[in-house]
This record gives structure tokens, C-alpha cells and sequence, in this order.
């Protein structure tokens, strides 16, 4: 057995063209320079590079152009099974199924696996008379009478010997071994450089398999929690002893008033307190104080009766009747108008209300839970506030922590939201380190909704599957301009938000502060109303009852 060392080179993707096969039949069938046609075909593998990455067409075609158009006949390519140790047939042209299997050498066994453990070209002159040679793929009576050769190339992928490509050859063709071996050896080439693409693609493919097996056992773990904890995510310090405080009160009657600041969550906390008490299978029924004009207010809470006022066709039940027996929450409770508070404060006290319209009063057992992102005790010392009705809320006060308190959570809460935006959205993408970093650096004015905010738009932004560090500091940057205009513009501001009083009966001055903090925000409503400290629908109602819009 002949044995040559030889490393190979950078490959090539085949893919026979019909034409090319009609011209290479003609050459073969018209007996003309094999020269010729062995140039034919080595440019027929070389010129169709990225035809295809797939191994299989690649290889494949490669073994039918050395079969079909050179007699090197029955070309397969064994890999090494590293978890069995031996070396088996991936790929073949003009091998049965048995024959396939049957080729099964451990490295040291036979020409093949010789081969395979030297790293070295072997060619076999005539396999009639060499003794490595097996016959165990290939039965002798199968192929020509006559002499037949044989060659045998390692395929090294990055320095190590992943496999072997042998294929045999009539020694009848009038031509030299060494003008064979020289195409062989390029089919080699080209089969090591697509395995070592299949190799990088792979790797990349585990290490994405891997991150998400980790990402998923994250969030199944976040899930798990967030079950427990009725959908809150988090397991900070501060965010433990929020839940601890709600935890302790979920089965008494005491009313809870949930303190922070703005996109801190007090919904979810509040749910999940109506969820770990004995009235989790009651209603939960939310009233927005900040949401609803003032003169639909006491029917909304309260219900009205049939013909109470116009348009008031028939009884309807307010929210402490549709919460009865479970809990109502007032969200922005600060917001009440004074006179709400005095009936509110009623309710509380004797657990019964009183119809718009209506004349009996009606028994509700309710479960206050309150909610503000103001300062409820300076509303009372500017007098826009009760302080009964304070002491009445504040028997549990509850102090929500902002994200910046609680950095250690952004990374599942921001796990939770891209799951979230993918679902919604169908992609599939999911953060890298880097860009995480990125999130839990960040202050977070706006805290958890900001947070949500801005993991959708980075989902809906993205244009590869994973969302890097730079494309999250683009948004970043982007929100903390929006964020220090809008500071600039509530501290700089000519307009005085003293002037329109949230809590009492709109005021015919207050149009020029109105018409004022428009015209500042260049008639933006949403940033006019955050200037006058007052909600959207409370400065579209104004404009409506003050004219403004027709003033203009």
C-alpha cells in the first residue's frame, strides 16, 4: 500500500448544469482527451461555489462527477462516529443500501481505517493483491474483471481527521493515476471545507440551543415565582418585602393603599392581594379616579337609577356593586373630586351606597384597595384632600420600589416582556449579555411600563434575532433625550400648574393655562396634560366644557 502525506486545501460547492453534462457526455462517449474532460469537470466543481451549503446536494453531485465522467466509481466519504468509535458511510454514489452498511471500519482497520488514523493518501494499485483491503463494502465479484486501484484521502477539518473519501478505479482507462489523484484530492479539499462550515454552523447552533435552554429554564423558574406571587416578577429586596407587606394583610378586611411612583406596578400588586385572599373568587373590579369626568363620577361609582339624569335610561349598578363581595381598586385615588371623597368616605365607613337617584341604601362588602403616585399628605395640607378620608386608606400603606431600586429584576422582568413581544409580534429574538448590561444600567423614569415600552420596540426594531448592545443603546439614547425634554419643559415652564385644580369644578380661568401649556407643548394634548398635572381625559374634558378647541 502506497502511502502519501498530503494537507488540503480551501474548497468548493458542485452542482452539475444540464449543459455541462450534455458537453461532458459528448466528450466521454467521443473518446477525446481526458485532459480535457478531467479539466471539465474539476471547473464544473469549482466555478459553482454557493450553489449550495448543504453537505448532502454538495457531495452528492461531487461523487456523480467522478462516477459519471472520470470511471472513479462507487465514491463514498466516511465519518467518524465519536460515540461508537467507528467509522461509517454519510455519503455514497452507486452503493446499495447494503453495501452502506456494511461499510463500518474502526480507525486501524482496513485501507480505510488506516487511513483514518495516519492522516495520510493512501493508493492502492491493485486491491487483488493488497491485504488491508477488506472487501467488506464492495464484493470483488461485483466489480470489472481486470485490475482496479483505489484511493483513500483523509478529510481534515481544522487540523483533525474527521473522515475518509475513497473510491475505486478501472485500471483500463487510458490515463495516469496522478492526473485522477489531483481531482480526488480536490474533491477532498471541498468536501473538508464543507464539513467545516457544517462544524461552525453547528457550534453556533449549540451555543444558541444552549442559551436558550438556559433563557427557558429563567423564565420557567421567573414563571414559577410569578405564579406564587400572582403574576409579579421579581425577587429583590424591596420587591420581597412589598409582597411580604401584601402577603400579611391578604385575609383581613384592612384597606391597603399602594404608594409609588408612576409604571411601578400597583395594579399587578393590587390583583395579586385580591388573589391571595379568601376573595380571590370574587370580583376584582378596577376604577381609574383620574379616568373618568367629574360629573359621570358618583354614577360610575355609585350606579344610578332609571331617569336619575338625562340619559339615564335605565338602573344601572355602579363599581362597589359589581365588586360586592370581592375588592375594588381605586387607582390614582388621588384624584377624586372633594366631593366624591365625602361620599367615598361614607361607604367605607357604614359598607353601604346610595344610587344616583335612588332613595334606599344598599349594603356592599368590599375590600378597599387604593392606589396614587402623589403625595396624598400634601394634598391634604393644600386642602385637596380630606384627611379623613387619608387616615381612612392609609390603614396599610404599601411602598412600591421604582426599577432603579430594584436593578437585580430587570433581567427577568425584561425576559418576561420579550417573551411577550414575540408571541405578540411573531419573532423570535432575545438579548445578549451586553444588551442586557445595557437595560439594568439604565435609570428608568418611567419604571416597569418604560421597561415594557421599550422591549417591544427594540422586538419590532430588530433586524437579526439577537438584540445587541448597540441597537439597545440607540433606543436608550433616544428616550433619555425624549425624557430630559419633558423634565426641562415641567421645570422651565411658564405655566403654573397651580391654577388648574384637578380635584374641583373647572374654573373659566384655567382656559388661558390650558391654551398656554398647548401652545408650549405645540399642541401635543398627552404632554399638555402631564405639564398641568392633569390626565389626558381630564384636559380633553376641559376643552370641551371651556370652548377652547373654538376659542382657537
Amino acid at each position: 500500500m502506497e502511502i502519501k502525506n498530503k494537507e488540503f486545501g480551501s474548497g468548493v460547492r458542485p452542482y452539475l448544469h444540464s449543459t455541462a453534462q450534455a458537453e461532458l457526455s459528448k466528450n466521454v462517449h467521443g473518446i477525446v482527451d481526458w485532459s480535457e474532460t478531467q479539466l471539465f469537470v474539476t471547473r464544473e466543481i469549482s466555478k459553482l461555489i454557493g450553489k449550495s451549503l448543504d453537505p448532502a446536494f454538495a457531495i452528492r453531485n461531487m461523487l456523480h462527477l467522478l462516477s459519471e465522467f472520470l470511471g472513479l466509481n462507487r465514491g463514498r466519504l466516511f465519518l467518524f462516529d465519536a460515540q461508537k468509535q467507528r467509522l461509517v458511510i454519510r455519503y455514497a454514489y452507486g452503493l446499495d443500501e447494503d453495501e452502506i452498511k456494511r461499510g463500518v471500519f474502526r480507525p486501524g482497520e482496513g485501507i480505510t481505517g488506516k487511513v483514518f488514523q495516519s492522516g495520510e493518501v493512501a493508493i492502492i494499485q491493485d486491491i487483488d493483491t493488497e491485504p488491508n483491503y477488506l472487501a467488506r463494502t464492495v464484493d470483488r465479484d461485483t466489480l470489472p474483471k481486470g485490475t482496479i486501484s483505489m484511493f483513500a484521502l483523509p478529510i481534515i477539518v481544522n487540523g483533525t481527521v474527521r473522515g475518509v473519501l475513497a473510491v475505486n478505479r478501472f485500471r483500463g482507462l487510458h490515463r495516469p493515476l496522478s492526473d485522477d489523484l489531483v481531482t480526488v484530492r480536490l474533491v477532498a479539499a471541498q468536501i473538508a471545507q464543507l464539513l467545516r462550515i457544517e462544524l461552525l454552523v453547528n457550534e453556533q447552533v449549540e451555543r444558541r440551543t444552549a442559551a436558550l435552554t438556559v433563557e427557558n429554564r429563567e423564565l420557567k423558574k421567573a414563571l414559577g415565582k410569578q405564579a406564587q406571587h400572582g403574576g409579579i416578577i421579581g425577587e429583590s429586596v424591596a420587591s420581597r418585602a412589598a409582597l411580604r407587606q401584601i402577603t400579611q394583610v391578604a385575609n383581613t378586611v384592612a384597606t391597603v393603599l399602594l404608594l409609588g411612583e408612576s409604571g411601578t406596578g400597583k395594579e399587578l400588586f393590587a390583583r395579586a392581594l385580591h388573589m391571595a385572599s379568601d376573595r380571590r373568587d370574587a370580583p376584582f373590579i378596577k376604577v381609574n379616579c383620574g379616568a373618568i369626568p367629574e360629573n359621570l363620577f358618583e354614577s360610575e361609582l355609585f350606579g344610578h337609577e332609571k331617569g336619575s339624569f338625562t340619559g339615564a335610561h335605565a338602573a344601572k349598578p355602579g363599581r362597589f356593586e359589581d365588586a360586592d363581595g370581592g375588592t375594588l381598586f381605586l387607582d390614582e385615588v388621588g384624584d377624586l373630586p372633594l366631593l366624591l371623597q365625602v361620599k367615598l368616605l361614607r361607604a367605607l365607613q357604614e359598607q353601604q351606597i346610595q344610587r344616583v337617584g335612588g332613595r334606599k341604601e344598599i349594603p356592599v362588602n368590599v375590600r378597599i384597595v387604593a392606589a396614587t403616585n402623589r403625595d396624598l399628605q400634601q394634598l391634604v395640607a393644600s386642602g385637596r384632600f380630606r384627611l379623613d378620608l387619608f387616615y381612612r386608606l392609609n390603614v396599610v400603606p404599601v411602598k412600591l420600589p421604582a426599577l432603579r431600586a430594584r436593578a437585580e429584576d430587570i433581567p427577568a422582568l425584561a425576559r418576561h416582556f420579550i417573551g411577550l413581544a414575540n408571541d405578540t409580534f411573531q419573532r423570535h429574538t432575545s438579548l445578549t449579555p451586553g444588551a442586557m448590561e445595557q437595560l439594568i444600567r439604565f435609570p428608568w423614569p418611567g419604571n416597569i411600563r418604560q421597561l415594557q415600552n421599550i422591549i417591544e420596540r427594540l422586538v419590532l426594531l430588530a433586524e437579526q434575532p439577537e438584540i445587541e448592545a448597540g441597537d439597545v443603546s440607540r433606543v436608550l439614547e433616544s428616550e433619555r433625550a425624549v425624557d430630559a425634554a419633558l423634565s426641562t419643559m415641567t421645570v422651565g415652564s411658564s405655566v403654573s400648574t397651580r391654577t388648574v385644580r384637578t380635584n374641583q369644578p373647572v374654573r373659566g380661568d384655567e382656559g388661558e393655562q390650558i391654551v398656554a401649556a398647548l401652545a408650549e407643548c405645540g399642541g401635543n394634548k398627552s404632554r399638555a396634560a402631564q405639564l398641568l398635572g392633569l390626565t389626558l381625559r381630564q384636559l380633553n374634558y376641559r376643552i370641551k366644557v371651556l370652548q377652547i378647541a373654538a376659542r382657537g
